[in-house]
């Protein structure tokens, strides 16, 4: 069994401890991909009518989970560790405790949270604007990882994750499509079918003693169908420090592309690293170009607050004034007991809460403010503490397979610490009896709601959504649970 691929369900899924939008039929798509119409507005309407619904028939979501945060005082990873000196990373298990009460496919449906952007996007006239707002919503799909240190329950083979939305006028499905590697695809449609959403996401792990980086691998693809247009990128690499010892934070960084598939726009965003005095912590600096390479437009902010954008010459004018205003201090040089000691924690960088805006600037994304028992709460953002939901009558609409169901997860957020470690224990044991089971009879598992192919548009390999999920024909859904 490949040791980075159990590593990654070890340890992998810790998120930082430290770290106002733009004012505002089947349907065949460039690249042999199809609308999913499969059920009719009626129908959606029907089934959300189970729930609780505020007087203009929306669903009304919770605002709390049933249980706080457990405390992970008594719990370090040190502990742990020491105990394996000398024996390979993929025997390490993590305690429960370090989780938190979702599924990494319902931690991949966190993308939605500003799904708005994607509808102005859709209205949009001019290309260049259009870029800038898929831009800013590339930034907002990474900033519900802030403050967050739980570790999301690995998906087990052939979970699969549903959201219907029509107060934010979209619809979700997700599905484990392979354990080893764990590879997780995903398949998004805006209601009003300006939108089509998708991916799939395999993290190549790298540890380095202190920290784990995880460099994201798979393509994430966004169809404007109103405008026939396509733009692919990939996420940051995550690192998450201290995993050994210390206050757990992270930070992303590395370079993020944005290509327009039909203009040849692209937009280069560049997540800052730390740096040696933690200067550069949650930056994220960038501009558009055009297909001849010509800037257009140039975008500052924190994937933690907000993203602003200015035309270059306003820009350039700008940083012509502050240096010529302001001198550049010399860093005072490292002292021998600054220097880093692997057998020391990190110190956490303090971040500035603001971001300094350039005269001119346009506010392109604001972060939406966390409720106030957030850290009672394990740092969920209020659309977060809804994905886990469960309101009477779901279940009858739901796949047997949907993360929903899951009894640890449920357990766990619940407040059920012990039963949610034991009914882990369980699915695991019984998903390596399944697959012990396949070997023997010689068959291979086959994936209900997606299929291996090439992104029509960077022809690369990726998992794409076959369609027919909204349907709701699930009896050939395997039992996980």
């Amino acid at each position: 069994m490949n040791s980075e691929e159990e590593f990654f369900d070890a340890v992998t899924g810790f998120d930082s401890d430290h770290s106002g939008e733009f004012s505002e039929a089947s349907q065949k798509l460039p690249g042999g991909l199809a609308l999913d119409k499969s059920t009719s507005t009626s129908q959606r309407v029907n089934k959300t009518q189970e729930r609780p619904s505020q007087e203009n028939g929306l669903h009304t979501h919770r605002t709390c989970l049933p249980a706080p945060t457990f405390s992970r005082s008594d719990f370090s990873v040190w502990s742990i560790l020491k105990k394996c000196i000398g024996l390979e990373l993929s025997k390490i298990t993590m305690p429960i405790a370090f989780n938190e009460p979702l599924s990494f496919l319902q931690r991949i449906t966190e993308y939605m949270e500003h799904v708005r952007l994607l509808h102005t996007a859709s209205r949009q006239a001019q290309p260049l604007e259009r870029m800038q707002t898929v831009a800013a919503f590339a930034v907002s799909a990474v900033a519900s990882q802030w403050d967050r240190t739980g570790k999301p329950f690995n998906p087990l083979l052939g979970e699969t994750y549903e959201l219907v939305r029509e107060d934010l006028g979209f619809r979700f499905v997700s599905e484990q499509v392979s354990h080893h590697p764990p590879v997780s695809a995903f398949y998004a449609e805006g209601l009003a079918q300006d939108f089509i959403f998708h991916g799939s996401i395999y993290p190549k792990l790298k540890f380095w003693g202190k920290s784990v980086e995880a460099e994201p691998r798979g393509t994430i693809t966004l169809e404007l169908l109103q405008q026939n247009e396509a733009y692919t990128w990939s996420n940051p690499v995550c690192c998450v420090h201290n995993v050994i010892i210390g206050k757990l934070w992270i930070e992303q960084y590395g370079t993020v592309e944005i290509l327009n598939h039909r203009t040849g726009d692209k937009c280069v965003l560049h997540f800052k690293s730390c740096g040696l005095f933690g200067k550069e912590l949650h930056k994220v600096e960038g501009h558009i170009q055009d297909k001849n390479k010509k800037k257009l437009f140039i975008i500052y902010g924190k994937w933690t607050e907000c993203l602003w954008g200015i035309d270059p010459a306003s820009y350039e004018s700008f940083k012509k004034q502050e240096k010529r205003g302001n001198h550049v201090r010399t860093p005072k040089p490292e002292s021998s007991a600054e220097k880093a000691d692997p057998d020391v924690a990190d110190s956490v960088p303090e971040a500035l809460e603001t971001v300094q805006v350039i005269p001119g600037s346009r506010l392109l994304w604001r972060i939406n403010s966390r409720p106030p028992n957030s850290a009672q709460m394990y740092n969920f953002t209020s659309f977060t503490v809804s994905l886990n939901e469960l309101q009477a009558g779901m279940e009858d609409s739901l796949a047997p397979t949907d993360c929903r169901l899951r009894p640890d997860i449920r357990s766990m957020e619940n407040g059920l610490l012990e039963l949610a470690s034991q009914e882990k224990e369980r699915l695991e044991e019984k998903q390596r009896e399944a697959r012990r089971a396949r070997s023997q009879e010689g068959t291979v598992w086959r994936t209900r709601w997606f299929h291996q192919d090439n992104n029509p548009y960077t022809k690369t390999p990726d998992w794409l959504y076959t369609g027919g999920y909204f349907e709701r024909d699930f009896s050939d859904c395997p039992d996980i649970y």
